[in-house]
């Protein structure tokens, strides 16, 4: 037999990894997931696109469009086509093209939204290579608004008045501006793959929980740089500058349709030399060849299962160099049934806290930092104090850079 890459198991793993990289960023008064029995219109040019779930290195979009008298070659089902299987009813307007000018369809769409209880808008990309489309290897854009008219066309159906899911298929984050804020619920899907669309769809309709963080801030104006988390103080809102550059929503942000409460986060040397836990104001002692524990408990608070994602954050507040204020140093995901609790331990290197510093060798520099355990870059549950204590000390490329995670069911307190 020839070689398979789109059997059942592949599409299997494809799906999967759909689910969990759907990001929620926003669901005001619980718009999501879709309530059955509600009247639901499906607009935007690329609602009914099977191609805005591919990036542009995927074969239909790389090979495939040089041929396309062969067809897609693969089974690649829009978000209208796996809506619609579970939505009764669900109407459709494209409204209008991901490029060019043309208004034409905008009637339709605030019409069909006009309509519905609820309209799903899906707004974002089509992928290619060196101009031969929105977003891919060549396919560069001057600031970050979405493009062709569809950010006429967003404010055109916001004005209906009717509850408004904000759907981006994406190749970037794009800036949404004020928009952003009337826009009930969010939900952000970068190029999502095969089983893009039925992911979406079970995300929207709440047969999956979404898990999904960003790997990229959101900007909040169209003008705003591309730029990485990992900013200095001054790459934040500053009194120096007129400028707020706070992203509409940060690296590592995502909601639940359940809830979640973070308790008891505490770090210990890995000889178990006790520190206070997160509102004490002692710093533990922590060897710069050494390794540090974190840990904090994570309980399930809402009524169905979900999965928490615990980002653990190193901030270094003095250096011999520019230090981003957060870096990411290690995470774990934690899926939890309702009511159910996991303590989570994460094993730090003192080599995570290392940088290229004023000579031009990588070292790890004694003084205070602290560790942040958070939901994402901008919203943290805890912050604990540490003291890197001993000489500077260079390290190679045996360096360990990667903090190990622990998931465990968390043991449950004894009754008086």
């Amino acid at each position: 037999d020839g070689l398979r890459l789109d059997d059942a198991g592949a599409q299997e793993v494809a799906l999967r990894l759909a689910r969990e990289s759907v990001v929620l960023l926003r669901n005001d008064g619980g718009l999501l997931p879709l309530e059955a029995g509600r009247r639901v219109a499906l607009v935007g040019p690329v609602a009914d696109d099977p191609m805005a779930m591919l990036g542009c290195y995927t074969f239909p979009s790389h090979v495939g469009v040089r041929h396309p008298e062969h067809g897609l070659g693969v089974e690649l089902p829009s978000l209208r086509e796996a809506l619609g299987r579970l939505v009764p009813g669900l109407t459709h307007a494209p409204g209008c093209a991901v490029t060019g000018g043309d208004t034409a369809g905008f009637a339709a769409a605030v019409a069909a939204a006009a309509a519905a209880d609820v309209c799903v808008l899906a707004v974002g990309d089509r992928s290619g290579m060196f101009g031969r489309g929105t977003s891919g290897e060549g396919c560069d854009a001057t600031d970050l608004r979405l493009p062709g008219v569809q950010p006429e066309l967003v404010r055109a159906v916001l004005a209906t008045g009717t509850p408004v899911v904000l759907v981006l298929l994406a190749g970037r984050p794009y800036a949404l501006g004020p928009e952003v804020d009337a826009a009930a619920a969010v939900v952000q899907a970068f190029f999502p793959g095969q089983r893009g669309g039925q992911a979406i769809a079970e995300v929207l309709t709440g047969a999956v929980n979404p898990s999904g963080r960003l790997p990229v801030g959101v900007p909040r104006d169209a003008g705003a740089l591309p730029s990485t988390y990992l900013n200095p103080p001054l790459g934040r809102r500053s009194e120096v500058s007129s400028v707020d550059p706070t992203p509409a929503f940060p690296f590592g942000h995502g909601l639940s349709y359940t809830t979640f409460e973070w308790s008891d986060a505490g770090v210990r040397g890995v000889d178990d030399v006790p520190t206070a836990d997160a509102g004490g104001g002692d710093r533990l002692d922590w060897a710069v060849d050494g390794e540090v524990e974190v840990d904090v408990t994570v309980r399930n608070t809402g009524d169905r299962a979900g999965v928490e994602v615990v980002q653990l954050y190193l901030h270094d507040p003095v250096a011999q160099t520019t230090r981003p204020v957060v870096r990411l140093v290690g995470y774990a995901r934690v899926p939890l049934a309702p009511g159910e609790s996991a303590r989570v331990t994460f094993g730090v290197p003192a080599d995570v806290t290392s940088f290229t510093g004023a000579h031009g060798r990588r070292v790890v520099e004694p003084g205070d930092v602290e560790l942040r355990l958070g939901r994402s870059s901008g919203e943290f549950a805890a912050a604990l104090p540490l003291r890197l204590v001993g000489a500077e000390r260079a390290v190679g490329h045996h360096r360990r850079l990667v903090s190990t995670a622990r998931v465990a069911p968390a043991a449950v307190p004894q009754s008086a």
